[in-house]
């Protein structure tokens, strides 16, 4: 089985790393900043000051720059106060942009955001330490495996599509390549591991041509408004229902990994737990633990893309349009696509991943739980039976000592009792009369 499994893997990791090498932008300068129209500078600056003498609406913003080319000055900026617009307090860090050539003019400046570094610094330690505390070295594999996935996406799906590659391509590429290093680095090289990535991988192939099949029947051009503001910066045609699908993967696969790996180690434990069982009934007892993740993970999907689209439902909720309006709009609709064909994909991951674990499972020969001897008992201590106490008699109280002669008694008038030093006669007892004789009869020999 692992022979097997290295001949279906081994082929699409180099097909991974191909495809990898194949899109990426080797020698391409993606033009940023100014060279495409953006001549904004961000300055930090610290609010030391704050007026209401610019208006009803507005409010009078003194800051000090801490960079920039006047670093170290003050200046005073106009914002604007009311609902939606941000409130502002003495000390808060804030950034500013800078866009003119007086770099001493307020005019050149607006406070475009806050500083958040030192927060999101803090929470990130956070972070890593509840997971180091729990999972030890499997939580320390874990941060480098996210750590690497933060890279692939940084350091090749987007240069790859800002170069002009078509973003369903570098989404699958980038995906294969998370996948990979993630359940490797994470679960280790074995069968269990393996299983997990070739559902994952089926789960991602099904996932990625729903998308297309659907979003090219609904019409779908993925042009929202930070797609249309990424078009006009670019000045160059890219791909926006492509980018759609790739989003749709990306977002999908970290989910997609939890199922799989779930679902494998579910059925391997039952193998392990009992190595009788056949792969029917394998797979019976692994889809009956399947339905009940399935049920939390498309929920939590859902949830994810609804949060995220919260401020836009409400936006259009407030059209006083009709709910049929509303769900089969561009922005609504391209919303409810990934979310369903992500679903899709993830109830598919189920029976497929847990039909290879239990195909792969049953034909390995798994390692019993290794059951710790018992602890020897400490001989029993030699009984010693107890008789029962005999009852104990309370004793009669003993009588006063009677001082004197038994015989003839003791006046304590008289003085001192002394010993008589010869024994006294007793009292002679009056004599009894001697019983009269008894007459013979005249008749006795």
């Amino acid at each position: 089985m692992r022979t097997l499994l290295m001949w279906l893997l081994v082929p699409l990791a180099l097909a991974t790393i191909v495809g990898a090498a194949l899109l990426y932008p080797f020698g391409y300068e993606q033009k940023t900043g100014a060279e495409i129209g953006l001549h904004q500078t961000p300055v930090e600056a610290v609010v030391t000051g704050l007026a209401q003498n610019c208006g009803e609406k507005c409010v009078a913003v003194t800051v000090q720059m801490e960079d920039g080319a006047a670093s170290g000055q003050s200046i005073t900026i106009p914002s604007v106060k009311g609902p939606g617009a941000p409130s502002f307090q003495i000390g808060d860090e804030v950034v500013l942009s800078y866009a003119g050539s007086q770099p001493q003019a307020a005019e050149s400046y607006q406070i475009v955001d806050f500083q958040r570094g030192w927060s999101l610094a803090v929470l990130a330690l956070l972070f890593a330490g509840a997971v180091l505390l729990l999972g030890r070295w499997q939580g320390l594999a874990a941060l480098g495996a996210l750590l690497l996935s933060f890279v692939v996406l940084v350091l090749f799906v987007m240069p790859s599509i800002l170069a002009g590659e078509n973003p369903l391509m570098v989404a699958v590429v980038g995906a294969g390549l998370i996948m990979f290093m993630v359940l490797y680095l994470t679960h280790g090289i074995s069968a269990r591991t393996s299983t997990a990535v070739l559902g994952t991988l089926v789960s991602l192939a099904l996932i990625g041509v729903l998308g297309a099949l659907f979003s090219a029947a609904s019409k779908l051009t993925g042009l929202d408004e930070d797609t249309t503001n990424l078009v006009t910066l670019l000045g160059t045609d890219i791909d926006t229902r492509g980018l759609l699908l790739a989003g749709t993967l990306i977002g999908a696969l970290g989910v997609l990994d939890d199922v799989t790996v779930t679902q494998t180690s579910a059925v391997w434990e039952l193998r392990r737990a009992n190595d009788k069982l056949t792969w029917r009934e394998l797979f019976a007892a692994g889809s009956r633990i399947g339905r009940d993740h399935m049920s939390s993970v498309v929920n939590t999907l859902v949830m994810a893309y609804a949060g995220a689209a919260l401020p836009l439902l409400l936006a259009i909720s407030l059209a006083g349009r009709s709910m049929g309006e509303i769900l089969t709009s561009q922005q609504i609709a391209q919303e409810i696509v990934r979310t369903l064909v992500g679903s899709i994909g993830l109830v598919a991951a189920i029976p497929v991943t847990t039909a290879l674990a239990a195909l792969i499972a049953v034909r390995q020969e798994v390692a019993p739980i290794a059951v710790q001897a018992p602890e020897p008992e400490p001989e029993p201590e030699p009984k010693t039976v107890k008789r029962a106490a005999k009852p104990v008699k309370p004793e009669k109280p003993r009588p006063a000592r009677i001082e004197g002669d038994l015989f003839t008694g003791y006046d304590p008038d008289k003085g001192p009792w002394e010993r008589p030093s010869e024994p006294r006669a007793r009292r002679a007892a009056p004599a009894r009369p001697a019983p009269p004789a008894r007459r013979r009869s005249s008749g006795s020999p």
